[in-house]
Formats: C-alpha cells, structure tokens, sequence
C-alpha cells in the first residue's frame, strides 16, 4: 500500500510541475534566435511540446493551472467569493472597511480597480482571455501534431475546446457580447470586436458536440472528462434556449454508466481530532459529510464527481489554499472592534492558542467575506431532516460557546453557548454583519496545518458534479412545462440529503429549482453565471414569472437577476448600510459586469462594447453576428 501511495504521490508531483513549465513554453513561442535553442529533448520547448498528445496535454495543464485558480486563494479572496457575492446567495461581509465592496453601484465601474482583493471582476476577464489562448495554441497547431489515430488527436482537440468553451460560456453570462478569439494569436491584436453572445454560444455548442463525442472518461482525477463535456454542453444549450438539446446532453451524462449519486456514506470519515467538536463527541458519518471531506472527493469509489481541481498539503509545488474557511465562517473571534460580548457585558472570544474550547482549530479565523444571506442561511431549509443543515453539518453561531478564558471563574458564560440578544432584547455584537452567520461546516471546512489560524488547507475541489447535472436538466424540463420529470430530477438530489421529496406540481417552479442549487452547490456553482443564463432565457422566450415578463430590448433596465435579487435578499433591497458607512447597493444593470475600461482603451483599431448602464455604452457599435474562417477552429 506504502508503495502504491508513492507512486500517486510522485504522478502529481510530475503533473503539478508540468504546470509550472508551461509559462516558459509560451514565453519561447516566439524566439528563434540559435543561442537560445536548447538541445532536442533537454527541455520542455515549443518544438518537442507540440511533437505528440503527451505534449499537448502538457500544454492543457496551463488551461487547469487557471481554471483551478477560480476556486483557491487570490491575494485574500477567491474568485469564486465573486460569482456569489453577486447574486442572491451571499454579500460582502467584511463590512468595517470602506474598500469593501458593499455598494456596487459606487464600486464597480469600467475605471474602478477590478482585480484586487476586494473585488475579482477583472480577473475573471484578464484571466480568462488567458486560458483562451492557451486552448487556441492547442487547437491551432493540432494537425502539425502526430497522434497514434484519430480518437487520441480528436480526444485532446476536444479537451482543448472544452477549455476554451467553458471560458466563453462563463465570459459570455458575466459580460455578454465579449471578443470571440479561435485562434492562436503570436502578435498584440488591437483590432477587436465584441461578437454577439449567442454567435459565440453557437459556435462553443458546436465545438462541445465534438468534444463530448471524443473526450473519455478514463482519465485521471484533474482531467476534463467525456461527462463534463456533457455537462458544460448542457448549460450551452440551455444559454441558447434549445431545451430538447439539454435534455439529451444531461441525459447522456446521468444514463451513461459511468457517474451516480452518492447516496450511502463511502470513503473515510471526516477527522476532527482534539477539536471543539471532537471534544463534544460529535461524529459527521452521513453522506453528505463525506461526499465534502477532502479526502473523499478524487478516490475511485466517489462516482458523482465530473470533473474537479486539484491541490494537496503535501505536495509544495501544487498548494493552492482552497481559504474556504477565512472567506465563509463569520469573525467570530474579533477582540479589538466589533466583539461578540457575554450577557453580562464581558468580551466573549478568543482565538488565541491553548484553549480549552479551541474554535479556532475547529472553524477556522473566518472573516466573513462570503456572508450568506437570510435566503440562503434561513429560508431555503424547508425540512428539518436534510443532512445540508443537520446540527453540527451545518453550524450556527448558537453551536459555538464563549472561549475567552478571562471569563473563566470569572462570568456564568463562560463555556455556554452564543447568545445575539441578552434578556433585554439588546444586541450582543456591535456589527452582526461580520461576526454572526451560519455556515455550512461540512463543505468549507478544510484542515489547514501550515497556518495557526486556520483559513482553508490545500485540497481538491469540485468544479462539476452529478448533483449539478440533475438540477440541469430539472431546469430544462421546467422550460419544457415538464413538470412532474422537473420534480423528480430534484428529488432525486433532495432525497439523497434525506429530505422529504416534493409532491405538489402547483408549487413546484424555477424558483424551486433555484433554491435546490443554492443548498447543494453553495460555493460551487457560479451563482451570478447561473442567474444571468436564466435572466436571459426569460428574456429570449418571453416566459411569466412571478406575474412579470422581460425582454432582450430593454434587458440592462428590466430583467430577472435583479428581481431575483430584490425579492430574495435582506441587504440590497433593505437600505442596510455597513458599518464603514456604505450601503449596500445593487442595480438592474449589473445583470452584465462592466468590461475594463483598459482593455477597451487598449484596443485602438477595433471597438469593445461597453454594457449598458455603464460610462461608454454610448460608443457601441453593432456587435459582429458571424466568426471569421479564420478564427472558427
């Protein structure tokens, strides 16, 4: 077994520093001075890295260097954090510092900072124009290649598709009409053009028609997969409206005989030695518990899993901190402002080392950057009995106990639970935006060794799953006025937290739907993505909800992301305002973020469209309606 596991140990460790060599492939595409050619074979070069699949696929790990960068730490954020942050499901927490971004009308403009700590907006664009050409190296010089036979060529053209259509499915709901870029690119292009959003999203269904058809699913754990093909090309064609499509690709996926919910405890039990937790006896056994533990997800017995990113403790040169921990559980532990204080007056928390009620080991020193709304902590949890909130899974701030060891001998509170009022009806904490949320425990917590406080240690993540691809196609049976299968699809997910399934097709709507992925995929899923796909949809067809209807023309101004927002939130739509004094802010226009105003500055012989509602939108002209030959790779 020892040997076994070295052998693992050493093929990541070959993968992992893969992807910190193929910077300097990209680097070297362009020269071809003599003296810097190294002899054949004696390094990773753009001559010996195209020769074959094994080389191509070495290029691929750049485009799974970036997409596994969504998910882990960014200075002090994720990526991810945006794509909830923006939506129905969570808020800017850190709500005493005035460069947090709480009010986004103020906040985010084309001019604003966009890819900084407080906000990843920019990332998403800069980076993700980066994954693109390296998937366009691939596409580009793929037939200058030599493959054994045409399954192995086709199976790397299509993960290199996969690539570049996962980044353009999310380009296009973040920012709409973006530059539609297909091929390998050797010099500055300043002449671009934003491409109309379903252009594009006809051209990516068509290259992940090819892509499910020659990807396999007998790859290694970190590689796209013939199921996530099917998965990305299920959300492609609902953004496109063709829901008989996403039926058959969702279809495809859940009845090919590779993939299955988990529905029984498997792999290890998640370890909390020594810990709050462990010290009150508590055991997370149940499925759910398992299915989150890190040590779970890449093991061969775990058959939900489509595709997923990897980090490991153990391995130095893939550690990425997945910071889970210090971006979704509250300060609770803040002692200098914003304390949690005892009922009689006393600071509460501590997070300092050797104490007896260590919370800190247990939960982390959160910051509560992603704070969950009321919709997403309270509202949604319809059954007592679903595993995603069972006590100790899922934590509340009553589950936790006054740890400051001043108050030992000294206050009746000490080693009780929370409390936010006192007898009074006053308020315990001075700021509960920061210190006082639930969680979800069994998700974010990732043991993290290297660090006293604990911010979320270095594991694997997953980018799609099983569970997701249920909820996909409920989603297209609802467009469809297929209910009843609607139903089943997320009672298949529901049922498997040992939730009571639904029953009743009166009740039974998008909204329904929605409030299942915000339980299951929380920190998953690219909420603000998600709820743009299906703003656009609304709009495209015409379709009721809720007694409205929305159009393409007047989408900027009029549209479901923001109602959805509006009707389910508690901060944008409640005049709260944060304790650094900004109030919470949301408009009908950021259904689209802003393109950075750099790169539409930069791109002196084209036009970038700006978005509507922002400064430059005026300058639009009509986005292109077709791809060039050229770039239709």
């Amino acid at each position: 077994m020892k040997r076994i596991k070295d052998m693992k140990t050493i093929k990541f460790k070959h993968l992992f520093r893969t992807l910190f060599l193929i910077p300097l492939i990209l680097l070297m595409g362009n020269c071809s001075e003599s003296f810097l050619e190294p002899e054949p074979l004696s390094i990773f070069t753009p001559e010996n890295a195209f020769v074959d699949a094994r080389g191509m696929y070495g290029v691929l790990t750049a485009c799974d260097k970036s997409l596994r960068s969504e998910f882990y730490q960014l200075g002090d954020r994720s990526a991810i954090a945006d794509e909830l942050i923006y939506s129905d499901v969570a808020i800017e927490g850190l709500s005493d510092q005035a460069s947090c971004v709480q009010n986004i009308n103020a906040k985010v403009t084309p001019t604003s900072s966009l890819n900084i700590d407080n906000c990843r907006i920019g990332w998403w664009w800069a980076e993700g124009y980066k994954r693109i050409r390296y998937a366009n190296l691939v596409i580009s010089r793929i037939d200058n290649t030599t493959f054994a036979n045409e399954a192995e060529r086709n199976a790397v053209l299509g993960t290199a598709y996969f690539h570049r259509a996962y980044v353009y499915y999310r380009l296009t709901n973040q920012f709409g009409d973006v530059p539609f870029i297909g091929r390998e690119i050797q010099e500055p292009k300043l002449d671009l053009f934003s491409t109309k959003r379903e252009t594009i999203l006809r051209k990516i269904k068509k290259d992940m028609e090819f892509a499910a058809q020659w990807c396999t699913d007998n790859v290694d754990r970190g590689r796209v997969t013939k199921g996530a093909c099917g998965h990305l090309l299920t959300k492609i064609n609902l953004a496109l409206g063709e829901f008989d499509d996403a039926v058959a690709s969702a279809d495809a996926v859940i009845t090919g005989g590779v993939y299955s919910l988990m529905t029984q405890p498997f792999g290890t039990v998640p370890k909390e030695e020594g810990n709050f937790l462990s010290n009150l006896g508590v055991v997370r056994d149940d499925v759910v518990a398992r299915l989150h533990w890190h040590a779970n997800k890449a093991i061969a017995a775990n058959k939900e899993v489509l595709y997923m990113v990897l980090s490991r403790e153990d391995l130095s040169d893939s550690y990425l901190r997945t910071f889970t921990m210090r971006l979704c559980v509250p300060w609770w532990s803040r002692t200098a402002v914003n304390q949690i204080y005892t009922p009689d007056g006393k600071p509460g928390m501590s997070d300092g080392p050797n104490l007896e009620y260590d919370i800190v080991k247990t939960f982390g020193r959160g910051l509560s950057r992603v704070h969950g709304t009321r919709y997403s902590t309270k509202t949604i949890w319809d059954d007592p009995n679903d595993l995603r909130h069972k006590k100790y899974n899922w934590m509340e701030m009553e589950y936790l106990v006054y740890n400051n060891p001043n108050l030992k001998g000294k206050s009746p509170y000490y080693g009780k639970p929370l409390q936010l009022f006192d007898e009074t009806g006053k308020v315990l904490t001075s700021d509960s935006i920061n210190t006082w949320n639930g969680w979800p425990h069994y998700k974010v917590y990732n043991p993290d060794p290297k660090l006293p406080q604990a911010r979320g240690g270095a594991y694997d993540w997953y980018v799609f799953r099983l569970a997701e691809t249920y909820l996909l196609r409920a989603e297209a049976y609802w467009w469809k006025n297929e209910t009843q299968k609607a139903m089943d699809d997320v009672n298949a997910v529901r049922t498997r937290a040992q939730c009571s399934p639904y029953t009743d097709l009166t009740t039974f709507d998008l909204g329904t739907i929605l409030d299942e992925r915000a339980r299951e995929l929380f920190y998953e899923e690219p909420r603000k993505t998600e709820l743009t796909r299906i703003a656009f949809i609304f709009a495209q067809t015409g379709r009721s909800f809720n007694g409205k209807t929305y159009t393409l023309s007047d989408f900027g101004t009029n549209n479901f992301f923001y109602d959805r927002i509006m009707d389910k939130g508690d901060f944008y739509n409640k005049g709260v305002v944060s304790q650094s004094g900004q109030a919470y802010t949301i408009s009908t226009y950021h259904v689209l973020w802003p393109i950075p105003q750099g790169s539409i500055n930069a791109n002196t012989l084209g036009t970038i469209n700006q978005n509507s509602g922002y400064d430059g939108f005026e300058n639009n002209v009509p986005p292109l309606e077709t791809i060039e030959p050229e770039d239709d790779n």
